[in-house]
């Protein structure tokens, strides 16, 4: 009987999620946001610059440019990946093309997670308590349980919606955190099964870190990770294994690959970590970011508090440490603090077992609510859209969109009916059965999050296209671009703005300079660069033509015309 265990759990407790519900609601996540929207400002349509880029020749497949400069965001796999299927798939648009191997990353992160909670619930630490006349939970039904239920609070977490489905290097780092994560618990286990296919995933997925500009992740994750199995497989075990060793070497092969191919980049200055100076931003993004699995961490480490270094609570624990320390000292918050979803979720799905009727009903409660609050307001304000009723809704739109015409699509709307009834249907079903299995809390949160996601992704897509995209603002400069001129300067533009002009405006470009190429009729200037434009342009050459804005004046880019072009 293992009495430190504060997990009680009967059998009539673990019963699968059904396996097609769980498919056709993983899909119903990964889909939209892939599917039909333009490249999204600025990360998103900045990468896809440089797999267009590398696609198309015009650049270097180690170092990923855009137009000469090189990209935002280190690490040349994920461009590769893009680049690869944009010359795979010539019969389908660029964009489309470029978002097939990141929904596969998407997916192939929700698979790692399973399967990580699935081998860390098959620890014998992990297991419930053994009853005296039998009736507990089986060890593989348990394993599987909580792995669904990891599945659904990864998917319940409000910040994994955007930035999973965008073609950037944080959704490749995102699935190959999850793989290395998943390798380790793997070897974890007591007993592995083909040892060698987990150090080649392992290394694999060091690697794929490694070349998606996060070798430093890739050293000290895969560091303390091997670390947690070696002491989780000694325990048991009268000599470490082999393939620890190979993991090790594999560990240090990655981090010196990275130093010969200049993938790890060493500080010219040390700075304040960033969340010295934003402390109050940081926090507010760890509560929405990974709401609603944060609760059920804590939750998790105070239940589980005199396991802490048992296997299946410390390899996810230190996952997630790293990634929330990263997210710390990182500018970018909420790109780093994406890394930590994974173990986050995997952590969330051991407090289950140990969960009250009251705390789980009070989840259900708070969820059912805020989430059908959330579709109500998709809703109305996408009926205001249509039909100008409600009029404050429609106002609102019209002033924050100027310009928006809303346009009626049958496409669009039949999937958000079809996820609202799927919606009503679940939270009926959530009432009237199945009350006694432990993924039950995470159902509603995890269907709601995939709800209001589908619902903007469908409802409100052509607004979010046009508010989100530079495709308004990049069509209307082609449009006053002449025809005649065979490209166009570029002063000042970002790589996102660099991108958008040259994909979605069909414009050439070539960056402004004394030495820039005399035929290009056009120049396209940022207004912060505008007061030093003379150092690089005879400005008597040139004449001003029009600002155009996006929304709100908040953004705008200016129009040069060559003189007597």
């Amino acid at each position: 009987m293992n009495l430190a265990t504060p997990a009680i759990v009967p059998q009539s407790a673990v019963r699968r999620l059904p396996r097609l519900a769980l498919l056709l609601f993983c899909l119903a996540y990964v889909l939209p946001g892939f599917v039909g929207r333009e490249p999204w400002k600025n990360a998103d349509v900045a990468a896809f610059g440089a797999m267009l880029g590398m696609a198309q020749g015009q650049s270097n497949w180690w170092q990923p440019q855009v137009l000469g400069a090189a990209a935002d965001v280190a690490g040349p796999l994920p461009y590769w990946l893009g680049a690869l299927f944009i010359r795979a798939m010539p019969f389908l648009d660029a964009d489309i093309a470029a978002r097939i191997p990141f929904a596969l990353l998407l997916a192939l992160t929700l698979v790692c997670t399973w399967y990580a909670v699935y081998h860390l619930a098959r620890q014998t630490s992990a297991q419930p308590v053994a009853f005296a006349f039998g009736g507990e939970a089986d060890p593989i039904d348990y394993a599987r349980t909580l792995a669904d239920a990891a599945l659904l609070a990864l998917v319940a977490c409000l910040g994994l919606a955007q930035m999973s489905h965008e073609t950037t290097p944080d959704l490749a780092r995102l699935a190959m955190v999850s793989a290395v994560l998943m390798a380790a618990t793997r070897m974890a286990l007591p007993s592995t099964r083909h040892p060698w296919r987990t150090v080649i995933l392992w290394g694999a997925a060091t690697l794929g870190l490694v070349f998606s500009g996060a070798p430093w992740i890739a050293l000290i994750l895969g560091s303390g990770l091997l670390v947690g199995v070696w002491l989780a497989r000694t325990a048991s075990d009268t000599r470490p294994p082999l393939e620890l060793t190979w993991v090790a070497g594999l560990l240090g092969l990655a981090t010196a690959l990275a130093a010969l191919t200049q993938q790890i980049q060493w500080p010219n200055e040390l700075a304040l970590p960033a969340v010295w100076t934003e402390w109050q931003r940081w926090a507010r993004l760890l509560v929405w970011f990974t709401w609603p699995a944060w609760p059920l961490v804590l939750w998790t480490l105070w239940r589980w508090r005199r396991q802490l270094l048992s296997p299946h609570v410390a390899l996810p624990l230190w996952a997630a440490l790293v990634s929330v320390i990263n997210s710390a000292i990182n500018p970018d918050f909420d790109r780093a603090l994406l890394l930590a979803l994974p173990a986050l979720a995997a952590l969330a799905a051991f407090a289950l077992p140990t969960l009250g009727r009251s705390v789980s009903a009070l989840i259900d409660w708070f969820t059912l609510v805020f989430f059908s609050g959330c579709a109500l307001v998709i809703w109305v304000i996408w009926f205001a859209m249509q039909t100008g009723v409600p009029a404050k809704p429609a106002a609102n739109v019209a002033r924050l969109a100027p310009g928006f015409v809303p346009e009626f699509s049958l496409v669009l709307l039949v999937p958000a009916l079809l996820a609202t009834v799927a919606w009503f249907w679940l939270v009926a079903w959530r009432v009237g059965r199945h009350r006694q299995a432990l993924w039950k809390s995470l159902v509603l949160p995890a269907a709601g999050a995939t709800l209001c996601w589908l619902l903007l992704m469908t409802l409100w897509l052509p607004l979010l296209d046009f508010g989100r995209s530079y495709g308004p603002v990049v069509r209307r400069i082609a449009k006053l671009v002449p025809a005649s001129s065979p490209c166009v300067l570029a002063d000042g533009l970002s790589q996102a703005q660099i991108s958008a002009l040259q994909y979605q405006g069909g414009l050439t470009l070539v960056r402004s300079g004394l030495k820039a190429d005399p035929r290009c009729q056009a120049m396209v200037v940022h207004p912060d660069s505008q007061p030093t434009l003379d150092e690089r342009v005879q400005l008597f050459e040139w004449a001003y033509k029009a600002t155009v804005r996006r929304l709100n004046d908040k953004e705008s880019l200016l129009l040069y015309l060559r003189v007597g072009g």
